[in-house]
């Protein structure tokens, strides 16, 4: 092989070598991120079930003033 298309080839097998790496550690981030995603939409869903809870007991709660008035 020539020595010119030698080291192209050696260019492109190391540029290879890093996209390989790249999208290694993107999938792993993006894996991680999904984890992460996931716990928020819990408490999210969490939360808005404390707010519900809230809502529906604060109309038990009397509009009246408190007796040290």
């Amino acid at each position: 092989m020539p020595e010119d298309l030698s080291d192209r080839l050696d260019k492109i097998e190391t540029k290879l070598a890093y996209l390989e790496d790249f999208l290694n550690r993107l999938q792993e981030e993006l894996v991680g991120r999904n984890a992460d995603m996931d716990k928020l939409i819990t408490e999210n869903s969490a939360i808005k079930e404390r707010i519900r809870f809230i809502s529906r007991h604060i109309e038990e709660i009397p509009n009246q003033r408190p007796p040290h008035y």
